[in-house]
């Protein structure tokens, strides 16, 4: 996705989502492809999506204890 498709998803400013894909570009969790003007991030990492799917599941389940 490019960072005005991922800005329009998580309803952010596109600078932020710059900012903090970036960061992750840095640490090697994304890498970047650059089109023209544009810059698509995919995650780089095969780890991360499983990572990502643990916190959500941590999440569900600390909401469903705590409410």
């Amino acid at each position: 996705m490019s960072v005005g498709e991922l800005a329009d998803q998580v309803g952010m400013r596109p600078q932020a989502v710059s900012n903090q894909l970036q960061r992750l570009a840095d640490r090697g969790i994304v890498a970047a492809r650059r089109d023209g003007n544009r810059i698509y991030y995919a995650i780089a990492d095969a780890c991360i999506p499983a990572v990502l799917d643990l916190a959500l599941c941590l999440t569900e389940e600390t909401s469903v204890v705590t409410h």
